[in-house]
């Protein structure tokens, strides 16, 4: 992996883990906590997504659409998490 790679791939996790933690109220985690969120997101969604036949397509959008949607999955799993 080189650097360019690393450093788009923390970017995507910020973007992602920031939306997500708009988008789910009350669940930010600053910067490295977002950022841990969205690839953690990422990967999660790259689990599901495939099995579930849902493609979202190519290029940085996409890739920062498909880790938002896996982040918000797993701060609405954390949530139920801890109230239970």
């Amino acid at each position: 992996m080189t650097l360019e790679s690393l450093l788009i791939f923390l970017l995507i996790g910020a973007v992602a883990g920031w939306l997500a933690g708009v988008l789910v109220k009350g669940y930010g985690f600053g910067i490295v906590g977002n950022i841990i969120v969205g690839i953690v997101g990422a990967f999660v969604a790259g689990l599901i997504f495939p099995s579930l036949g849902f493609s979202l397509g190519g290029g940085i959008l996409g890739a920062i659409v498909h880790a938002t949607l896996g982040a918000v999955l797993l701060l609405l799993v954390i949530r139920v998490v801890k109230r239970a």
